[in-house]
C-alpha cells in the first residue's frame, strides 16, 4: 500500500483499511467484508447500499473525515434521487463513490444484509399499577351570561364536583385546546391529570386510554416499550440501533469526539432524540395508536447517555474526578423540551444516577431486582462496553462500574460481530477430537445435523456474537485447547488440523468455506481475557468492602446476559463462584424497572430514595484493583478456588508442557519448560 491511499473507517463493524484514491467505496467494503447489501451489483439502480460520510476528528482512528473525502454526487445517484426522492441528509450510493482521502464510513442499519437484531423484549414483571397520569371523564356545564366563568375554571369545578381533585393548576397548552375540545365533545370531556395536581391534557367526548413508553437509551441499542397506562400492559416493544456509534463504539470515544469537535454533543444529542422519535412511531404504529396517545415517558441509560439525552455536554464525563451536571431523577419535564414528537404535553420522568459512571440504567436494575429488600447476598452485573455492578442485601448496597470494553458484544474479536441472523451463538467443542459443532442464530439445527447447510445457504455463517464468544473461549479452556493463563496450545496442531501457525502465535479455526475462515486468534483470547479480567476485578473490590468472599446470587442483567449461558460465564471466569441454580439472567432488568417507574409513582419515590443509600466504589482510585485485574486474567482465576464449580465440571488440572519461548504460544528461539495450566 503506498502512504497516498485513502484510509477508510467503516462503523459499526470497526473494519479499516487503505485503497488507492478513486477505489469505489462498494468495493472497498466488499474487500474488507464490511456488511453493505446491493442487489442491483453495484449500478446505482436498487439504492439499498447507501451509506454516510461522519464528519469530523476521529482521534481513535486519527482520520480527520469530510464530505469531500468521497466524491462528488455522480449521474448515476442523480438519476437514483429523481427516480425516488432525495436521498436523507449526508447519505451516498457506496457503489457511485469513489474514495478521494481519509474517511469514516457509517453503514445504517438498513443498509446491511444482516440486519441488527435487537433482542431486548420486555420481561413479565408483576407490578403495582399506580401511574403518574390518570383520566377523568366529566360533563361541564355550558356557559351562562349570568355566570361570566371561564371554560377552564367551569372544568376544574367539574372535576372537583364529580371527582374530588381540588386546587387543580393547568398548561398553558391546555388553555389552547380546551375550548375547541368542549364543544367538539358537546360539554363532555376527558382530562388527564398529573399527580392529582395538574391538567396536562383535555379530549373532546370520551377517551378510554392512554399510553406510556419506559426507554432504556443503551450505549448500543435503544429499547422501548409501550404500555397501557390504564392496565399496565406492555402492548408494543421495539427496538433500535443508537446511531451515536458513528461517532464511537465506546462511551469514552464518544466524550473524545466532543472534545475534538466543539458542537458534536449537539450532535449526538439530535441523533439520540430522532432514534427515539422513530421509535415511539415504531411503538404506535404495532399498537394501532396516534402517537397523541402517548402521554408520558420514563427513560433510564448510563450517565453518558443520560447527560446526551438532556442536552447536557457529557464532558466532564470523561476524566477524574467524573463529576455529573446532576444525578437527581428529573421529573415534569414536557416532551417538546426534549424533542420528543409524542403528545405535546407528555410528562417525561428520568430516573436518578448512582455515580459519574454507574447511571440510571443501573438505578432502575436496582429498582427491578431490589437487592435492598433481601436477605440473600445478591450480585447483579449489566454486561455491556461499561459493566455496572451492584453488591447487596437488606443491609448494605454498594455499586460500581468497571470499563470492560466492546470485546463481549463482538468488538475487537477477529470474527466477531452484533446478534444478527447467521451469527454463531451456541459453541461445543469435542474434547477428543478437537472438533467443534455450533448454532447460529436463525437456526435451531447444530452444525454436524443433516439439514444445517441447506437452511443457512441465504445467510451464511457470518461471525460469531457475544453469546458465541463467551462459549466457544469456555470450551477451548474446557477442551485443553486454551490453557488457564490463556495461551493456545500449539502442541495441539499435532492432533487436530484446527490448530493452526498465525504468525508467532497459534490460532483455532471454527468454521471454513470457500470464501471464509472464522478463527479464534490469541488477540480474540487475549481481548476476553482483558474483559472478563475487569469485570471480576470490580466485582472483587465490592466484595472486599463488604468483607465476604462469596455470594449468594447472582443476576446478569441486559440483552447480553439474557443470551449468554451461565455456567460458561463462570467457567471463563467472568464471575464469582456460587451455586449455579442461583444464576439467573434477569433479562433487561434497566428496561423493567424503567416500566415500573411509568407504571408506579411511589416506585420514583422509593428508587430515588435508595440511590441516596448506595455505596458508590470508584474503581479508578482503588488500590487492589490491579491485582484483582491480574489474578482475573486466569481462567477461571488464578488464585479463587472456584468450589461450587469443580462440583459440576472437570476442569483442566495445571500441567508442564513445552513451549517456544518467543512470542505467546509460538515463535523459533531456545526453548525452555515452563508451567501452565
Amino acid at each position: 500500500m503506498s502512504e497516498q491511499d485513502a484510509l477508510v473507517v467503516f462503523t459499526p463493524s470497526g473494519r479499516r483499511g487503505r485503497f488507492p484514491v478513486g477505489t469505489p467505496l462498494l468495493q472497498a467494503a466488499r474487500a474488507l467484508g464490511v456488511d453493505i447489501d446491493s442487489v442491483c451489483g453495484g449500478r446505482g439502480l436498487c439504492g439499498r447500499c447507501q451509506v454516510t460520510v461522519c464528519e469530523g476528528e476521529f482521534s481513535k482512528h486519527g482520520i480527520s473525515s469530510r464530505a469531500d473525502s468521497l466524491s462528488p454526487v455522480a449521474e448515476n445517484e442523480q438519476a437514483y434521487i429523481r427516480r425516488r426522492g432525495e436521498l436523507k441528509p449526508g447519505r451516498r450510493l457506496s457503489c457511485s463513490s469513489q474514495l478521494q482521502g481519509n474517511c469514516v464510513i457509517d453503514v445504517p442499519p438498513e443498509s446491511q444484509v444482516h440486519r441488527q437484531i435487537v433482542r431486548k423484549r420486555a420481561e413479565v414483571f408483576d407490578i403495582e399499577l399506580d401511574p403518574m397520569i390518570r383520566l377523568y371523564y366529566v360533563e361541564v356545564q355550558q356557559p351562562d351570561m349570568h355566570l361570566p366563568t371561564s371554560d377552564l375554571r367551569r372544568l376544574k369545578e367539574a372535576l372537583d364536583f364529580e371527582w374530588r381533585l381540588e386546587n387543580l393548576w393547568s398548561d398553558i397548552r391546555v388553555v389552547q385546546e380546551i375550548q375547541a375540545a368542549l364543544r367538539t365533545g358537546d360539554w363532555k370531556v376527558t382530562a388527564a391529570i398529573y399527580d392529582d395536581q395538574r391538567i396536562i391534557a383535555v379530549w373532546p367526548g370520551f377517551q378510554s386510554r392512554i399510553y406510556g413508553m419506559a426507554v432504556d437509551v443503551g450505549s448500543t441499542t435503544i429499547a422501548a416499550h409501550l404500555c397501557n397506562l390504564q392496565s399496565g400492559e406492555v402492548v408494543a416493544s421495539a427496538g433500535r440501533m443508537n446511531p451515536q456509534i458513528r461517532y464511537g463504539e465506546d462511551l469514552m470515544s464518544r466524550v473524545s469526539y466532543v472534545m475534538m469537535n466543539p458542537g458534536g454533543n449537539e450532535d449526538m444529542t439530535r441523533e439520540v432524540r430522532q432514534a427515539i422519535n422513530d421509535l415511539a412511531l415504531d411503538l404506535a404504529t404495532e399498537a394501532g395508536i396516534a402517537l397523541t396517545e402517548i402521554i408520558e415517558a420514563t427513560f433510564v441509560g448510563n450517565p453518558i447517555m443520560h447527560h446526551l439525552l438532556l442536552g447536557v455536554n457529557p464532558i466532564e464525563l470523561g476524566g477524574a474526578p467524573f463529576a455529573l451536571a446532576t444525578g437527581d431523577s428529573v421529573s415534569g419535564l414536557q416532551a417538546t423540551e426534549l424533542d420528543l414528537f409524542i403528545h405535546p404535553n407528555a410528562r417525561v420522568y428520568v430516573l436518578p444516577c448512582i455515580a459519574g459512571h454507574v447511571g440510571a440504567d443501573t438505578a432502575a436494575i436496582i429498582l427491578s431486582e431490589t437487592p435492598y429488600l433481601t436477605e440473600e447476598l445478591t450480585l447483579l452485573v449489566d454486561v455491556g462496553t461499561n459493566a455496572e455492578i451492584v453488591l447487596g442485601n437488606r443491609e448494605r448496597v454498594l455499586a460500581c462500574s468497571s470499563p470492560t470494553g466492546p470485546a463481549f458484544e463482538g468488538a475487537q474479536i477477529s470474527c466477531g460481530q452484533r446478534a444478527a441472523n447467521g451469527a454463531i451463538e451456541r459453541v461445543r467443542i469435542d474434547p477428543d477430537t478437537l472438533e467443534p459443532r455450533f448454532k447460529v442464530i436463525g437456526s435451531d439445527l447444530w452444525s454436524n445435523e443433516p439439514g444445517f447447510d441447506a437452511v443457512v445457504q441465504k445467510t451464511g455463517v457470518t461471525g460469531i456474537c457475544g453469546s458465541g464468544i463467551i462459549e466457544v473461549m469456555a470450551e477451548l479452556y474446557l477442551a485443553g485447547i486454551i490453557t488457564q493463563d490463556g495461551i493456545i496450545d500449539g502442541s495441539l496442531a499435532a492432533r487436530s488440523e484446527r490448530i493452526v501457525a498465525d504468525g508467532r502465535t497459534w490460532s483455532y479455526v471454527l468454521d471454513q468455506s470457500d470464501d471464509r475462515t472464522l478463527s479464534i486468534t490469541q488477540n480474540d483470547v487475549r481481548a476476553i481475557q482483558l474483559a472478563k479480567a475487569a469485570l471480576y476485578a470490580g466485582i472483587r473490590l465490592l466484595m472486599d468492602k463488604l468483607g465476604v468472599d462469596s455470594v449468594e446470587r447472582i443476576g446478569l442483567a441486559g440483552a447480553f446476559g439474557s443470551h449468554i449461558d451461565v455456567k460458561y460465564a463462570m467457567v471463563l471466569g467472568m464471575i464469582p463462584d456460587c451455586p449455579l441454580e442461583n444464576v439467573k439472567s434477569v433479562g433487561n432488568a434497566a428496561s423493567t424497572g424503567a416500566r415500573i417507574a411509568l407504571l408506579n409513582k411511589k416506585a420514583r419515590l422509593e428508587i430515588e430514595d435508595q440511590v441516596q443509600q448506595v455505596e458508590k466504589i470508584e474503581t479508578a482510585v482503588e488500590p487492589r484493583f490491579q491485582e484483582h485485574f491480574i489474578n482475573a486474567m486466569a481462567i477461571p482465576h488464578k488464585t479463587d478456588g472456584f468450589p461450587h464449580l469443580r462440583g459440576r465440571f472437570t476442569l483442566p488440572e495445571p500441567r508442564f508442557i513445552e513451549r517456544d519461548d518467543g512470542s505467546e504460544g509460538g515463535g523459533r528461539r531456545r526453548r525452555r519448560r515452563r508451567r501452565v495450566a
